[in-house]
């Protein structure tokens, strides 16, 4: 038995599966999956560029001065069942600038796709969730769209989206966009889960938001021991909604020797936010490929990492030279085994990346890569001079 997979049964004492680790999760908020993503960006235009020549996204929906609205232009971009709003302030007193000014690029939007989302709303606020958006239904020729929200971790923020009576393209008052640039994709499904980055001992704080506000459970826990260097550590737990379709992995820092990846996120965030977004792949090499020829950077993983990988994992089916070509890292649990890889920050300062993830059975998070991970980070950090 894996020492990761003795940790977990000492932590929970129950066999890792969906039906356990969900079972103690309230579903009085049911929520259908991730409905899209916002980003706050300088520019909206060329960041929509970016995503779709790197990422492979494909155009979707545009809302802007063409469509009547004055403060801001939104580009909407969609992959699969993933989809990015990327919004940029168009006047100088936008509150979103203050955001950006503040943030810099970075997700301020994390909307969730609900049956009632006026309900969802009543649900949140009346057990304290500090409104964002009262609901509001929003109407075109195509129906109606009825959103609402709250506030979360740092000014991050849950928006509730109702979206049954819509036949429209994306929300009411965006219009489709039509581009003939449109490169291939490059294999995304889906978003398996988000990471939130909170400062000292504030995890704990914004776990028990997520379990009383949203009726979440904890389904795993990691603490310094866990996830440490030589340097720096941190401090982990993952939330998850009632059927697992939402999962939101929140840290903190811990004490090291120098700064670590949270210390340096907070500090140049100036606060809490979305440390990375997970997306998922039915083949991580394919993908990996595709992103890197087309300019995405991913954290460096050293050879040795594989020299004893399949006692670690055991047997796999991919060809280990293969994965090592790609800095493809492995990790197992009980249920099967997932391969993962992180890109660099992908904004000017070093706050928000991506993981691209391919489970082949494993619910985990990738524990025993967490050294070799955190060990690349650090690589990075020291080259910035913030280690």
């Amino acid at each position: 038995m894996s020492a990761e997979i003795k940790n977990l049964k000492d932590l929970q004492n129950v066999e890792y599966s969906l039906e356990k680790l969900f079972s103690d999760a309230e579903d009085f908020l049911p929520l259908l999956g991730t409905d899209y993503v916002e980003l706050y960006v300088g520019n909206a235009k060329q960041s929509a560029l970016y995503y779709k020549t790197a990422f492979g996204f494909q155009s979707e929906a545009y809302a802007g001065l063409e469509t009547g609205l004055k403060d801001r232009v939104s580009y909407v971009l969609k992959q699969d069942k993933i989809r990015l709003v990327l919004t940029t302030p168009l006047t100088s007193d936008s509150p979103i600038n203050e955001h950006l000014q503040k943030h810099g690029d970075g997700v301020k939007v994390i909307a969730l796709w609900v049956e009632n989302a006026t309900k969802a709303f009543e649900e949140t606020t009346k057990r304290g969730a500090r409104p964002f958006m009262e609901p509001t239904c929003e109407e075109d020729e195509n129906g109606q769209v009825i959103r609402s929200g709250i506030y979360t971790y740092g000014e991050t923020v849950h928006i509730f989206v109702e979206r049954k009576n819509y036949q429209g393209i994306f929300l009411p008052g965006y219009r489709k966009w039509e581009s003939h640039y449109n490169p291939e994709p490059t294999g995304l499904k889906f978003i398996d889960h988000m990471v939130g980055n909170v400062d000292w001992n504030e995890m704990n704080t914004w776990c028990e938001f997520y379990k009383k506000v949203m009726g979440f459970a904890q389904i795993i826990s990691f603490d310094d021991n866990d996830i440490s260097t030589e340097y720096t550590a941190l401090m982990s737990k993952v939330m998850s909604n009632g059927n697992g379709r939402i999962k939101f992995p929140i840290n903190e820092p811990a004490e090291g020797k120098k700064k670590s990846q949270i210390e340096e996120y907070i500090d140049f965030y100036n606060g809490a936010g979305v440390q990375h977004i997970a997306v998922a792949t039915n083949d991580i090499v394919a993908t990996v490929s595709a992103m890197r020829d087309r300019g995405v950077e991913f954290l460096y993983v050293p050879e040795t990492y594989y020299d004893d990988l399949l006692e670690r994992v055991g047997d796999i089916e991919e060809d280990i030279e293969v994965l090592k070509q790609h800095g493809i890292l492995i990790d197992r649990d009980e249920e099967g085994y997932l391969l993962q890889l992180f890109t660099k920050p992908v904004v000017d300062r070093p706050t928000m990346f991506f993981e691209i993830i391919q489970r082949k059975g494993a619910q985990s998070f990738g524990k025993g890569n967490f050294k070799a991970l955190f060990e690349s980070i650090e690589r990075e950090q020291e080259s910035r001079g913030t280690l």
